[in-house]
């Protein structure tokens, strides 16, 4: 499955992965996010519920990556890689930028529309 997100006047696709925690993802769109900065490598934002967490969990990524980090519960989009580790319980990957990931590499906040693709 295809997403689009928009950010001011740029707009991003992504390619979700086939698991329960994006389907669950998925039945929240379209949604319109605040997505703050962290560490001047990720956007994130807070998610109107908590999502399934029965996708595979990990404590690295990369650059484009759309996650699920289940304490927040928050939706993150990696714009850069500064090495760090993710700390537990590590995150759940839900898709992937497929191009234009500088969109999100912009001081402060933005404000992100997601959408499905049909």
């Amino acid at each position: 499955m295809k997403i689009i997100i928009k950010v001011g006047d740029k707009a991003v696709t992504a390619t979700l992965i086939d698991s329960k925690t994006t389907r669950d993802f998925v039945s929240l769109l379209p949604l319109t996010l605040t997505m703050n900065d962290l560490f001047g490598r990720e956007k994130f934002a807070r998610l109107p519920r908590a999502i399934s967490e029965e996708g595979e969990r990990t404590k690295t990524y990369e650059v484009g990556d759309i996650i699920y980090w289940s304490p927040g519960p928050d939706v993150a989009i990696y714009y850069r890689h500064d090495e760090q580790p993710i700390p537990d319980p590590g995150i759940i990957a839900i898709g992937k930028i497929d191009a234009g990931v500088e969109a999100f590499n912009v001081p402060g906040s933005v404000k992100a529309t997601v959408e499905p693709i049909e």
